[in-house]
């Protein structure tokens, strides 16, 4: 079997993104596979590596919750064994709030897939996580959808796990607002709601994070000098440690009231100093409205 082959694995809730990222990947290349038997997951790998062996081969699959609870109890092992075999296998799990849900099914008008006669639509979604709970553990890296455009997803597939190198700790940054809400798919989070607000500020008020006015204002105040300094140190100590044990994905997320000043350059200044040791470092601010980046 060829060691270029590229596996992805794409699961999680209906209604979460699934499509979009199958449709992204394959936009990107790759062999995509909707709603496969997890039973036959080597089988398909073996046979699209062996038609695409001189030039590689890139799979994607989408597995969810209508697979038997124990083809899903026996992904574990399939995946040990591929990437014993020199497969480079990513699982992916995509989620979002059951009032997001509710919504996208009330506009599209689809049904669940595990809406039964007398199920409410809410019940479904109940039952689709719990099935699927064995999946979201299995995952290297879990997406919340519920406040992310097909844009923004088809963007984080493409930067965090296409151009994820094999056996590289991909490590995003990102801000958000408390009063929007708390993102689900963060590892670490730190609160920066205690530190002097530029909101507060006049002339700030306006401004951003990435503007050099709101950073100069946060680098005079000694709090948020000695809060960038602990979170770094914390960050420089524990990125190789997940490293080490070959995990793929590490979210770090930072909050302040609004997601528009302190988290922002705090994201900013934190990515470009841990890109001194560590490669690859993304940024997302989820209030500003921007994808996925590499630049500080």
């Amino acid at each position: 079997m060829s060691e270029k082959t590229r596996l992805v694995l794409v699961s999680g809730l209906s209604g979460s993104g699934k499509s979009v990222a199958l449709h992204a990947l394959e936009d990107m290349g790759y062999y995509c596979i909707d709603n496969m038997p997890a039973a036959l997951l080597k089988a398909l790998v073996e046979e699209v590596a062996s038609f695409e062996e001189q030039a590689g081969s890139r799979i994607a699959v989408g597995i969810d919750a209508r697979n038997r609870r124990r083809d899903l109890d026996t992904l574990p092992t399939t995946i040990r064994e591929l990437r014993s075999n020199g497969i480079q296998t990513d699982v992916l799990f995509l989620q979002a709030s059951d009032d997001i849900l509710l919504k996208r099914y009330s506009e599209t008008r689809r049904r669940h897939p595990l809406a039964e006669k007398g199920t409410t639509l809410r019940g479904a979604i109940h039952r689709e996580r719990e099935l699927l709970a064995p999946m979201i553990n299995l995952s290297d890296l879990v997406i919340d959808t519920s406040r992310c455009s097909v844009y923004e997803l088809a963007d984080t597939i493409r930067d965090r796990v296409d151009r994820r190198a094999p056996r590289d700790l991909s490590v995003l940054i990102q801000s958000f607002g408390y009063k929007h809400g708390i993102p689900a798919d963060a590892d670490f989070m730190f609160d920066l709601r205690g530190l002097p607000n530029p909101y507060w500020e006049p002339p700030l008020r306006r401004l951003t994070g990435r503007d050099s006015e709101v950073a100069a204002f946060l680098d005079e105040q000694p709090s948020f000098l000695r809060m960038y300094e602990d979170i770094l140190q914390f960050l420089r100590h524990w990125v190789p440690e997940y490293a080490s044990t070959g995990r793929s994905y590490l979210t770090v997320a930072l909050g302040c009231t609004g997601g528009q000043h302190r988290s922002v350059y705090m994201t900013e200044k934190l990515a470009a100093a841990l890109r001194e040791v560590h490669e690859p470092v993304l940024t997302r601010h989820n209030e500003l409205g921007l994808r996925v980046s590499e630049s500080a």
